[in-house]
């Protein structure tokens, strides 16, 4: 049985280059016994690169990996026991539910009736024992995942690494499994890593995110800190929905950021940033940190409303500000949604504390 207290990871300073193409740059990262990590960001950013790097797929350029403390870039990847789920599933056609399962312990040279009782016992834990002789055209996407994840967990991993393992499932059914992942990660205590494009999943399975760029980790942190207190402009942008305004800095202190905004307001953004004189700056602003008043002030700049939509308990109201920059905004809805046209004042609500950032120079 896998060992409840789960292992530790350590990536330090690791560097991944394709000839001339810096895959992965120096990325670093510390992953807790028993914590699941998500590697999230968009295609190309080296996350599945670096996760190759962890099983011993490729051999990276620079950097060394621990488990446990202790060095595996000299091992193959098929002994450094690592459990795996690929996107595809990579079961094999022509073996039983059962025979897949047990093929990683039967590569391992454990005894039979060792064998059979853990593939009994695994197929009861993804609930699957009624299925175990089927092939697998003959089950369902999520239960073909089950299979999967269920052969990986056989072999008793130091690490289970997920390699975008939901996104050939349906939205519905892709929510399952991230349920039944997190379920079964709690249940053994597992160390694990998840490769995501999707910023939702890794938001509901992981206990802290590595937000990659360009082969950079921009940020590693909890998901409510990397959603509320994002480090670049990039995280701010990937992670949910935000407002851009652009503007340039007037004097910073102790308590924010004075502002001017091209939208035609002046106001002090909260943070520890702090700014030169004019230096030019990007307010990122959340919509259900932005609220509309009908009256002017300093601190609130004109828009054009375009249209309330109604979506669950709230409104959300499309806006334009004078130079044409479009604005989400997300309030309670309270009875249905009034007719959106005409001005309104926006700003920011009194306990909103959106990003600041430096204006990125075109390239």
């Amino acid at each position: 049985m896998i060992r409840e207290h789960g292992h530790t990871l350590d990536i330090d300073l690791v560097t991944h280059r394709y000839g001339s193409v810096t895959a992965v740059a120096e990325v670093s990262l510390a992953v807790r016994a028993g914590e699941v990590v998500a590697l999230l960001g968009p295609s190309g950013c080296g996350k599945t690169t670096l996760l190759r790097v962890v099983a011993g797929f490729v051999r990276q350029s620079a950097g060394s990996v621990r488990i446990d403390g202790k060095p595996v870039d000299h091992l193959p990847a098929n002994l450094r026991n690592v459990g795996i789920v690929f996107q595809s599933y990579a079961l094999f056609p022509h073996m039983t539910v059962a025979d897949n399962i047990a093929y990683g312990l039967e590569a391992r040279g454990v005894q039979r009736a060792k064998v059979r009782q853990t593939v009994d016992q695994f197929l009861e834990v993804v609930r699957l024992t009624e299925l175990r002789d089927r092939l697998p055209r003959q089950l369902s996407g999520g239960q073909q995942q089950r299979v999967a994840v269920a052969r990986a967990l056989a072999v008793e991993p130091t690490v289970l690494l997920l390699d975008e393992p939901f996104s050939a499932l349906d939205k519905g059914l892709r929510l399952d499994m991230q349920i039944e992942i997190k379920r079964l990660q709690r249940q053994f205590g597992l160390t694990a890593i998840l490769v995501t494009h999707d910023q939702d999943e890794a938001m509901s399975v992981a206990d802290r995110i590595a937000v990659m760029n360009q082969g950079r980790v921009e940020q590693f942190d909890t998901p409510i800190n990397v959603y509320d207190h994002p480090a670049t402009l990039f995280v701010s942008g990937f992670i949910g929905t935000t407002n851009l305004l652009a503007g340039r800095a007037l004097a910073s202190s102790s308590v924010g950021t004075l502002v001017e905004l091209d939208a035609g307001a002046r106001l002090v953004v909260p943070g520890d940033r702090t700014f030169p004189a004019g230096a030019p700056v990007v307010l990122s602003a959340r919509p259900e940190q932005l609220c509309l008043h009908a009256e002017p002030a300093a601190e609130r700049w004109r828009v054009q409303r375009r249209l309330a939509v109604p979506l669950g308990p709230n409104t959300v109201h499309d806006l334009a500000t004078r130079e044409g920059v479009t604005l989400k905004l997300v309030e309670p809805r309270l009875g249905a949604p009034t007719e959106a046209a005409g001005e309104a004042w926006c700003g920011l609500r009194p306990d909103a504390r959106p990003g600041l950032f430096p204006l990125p120079t075109p390239t």
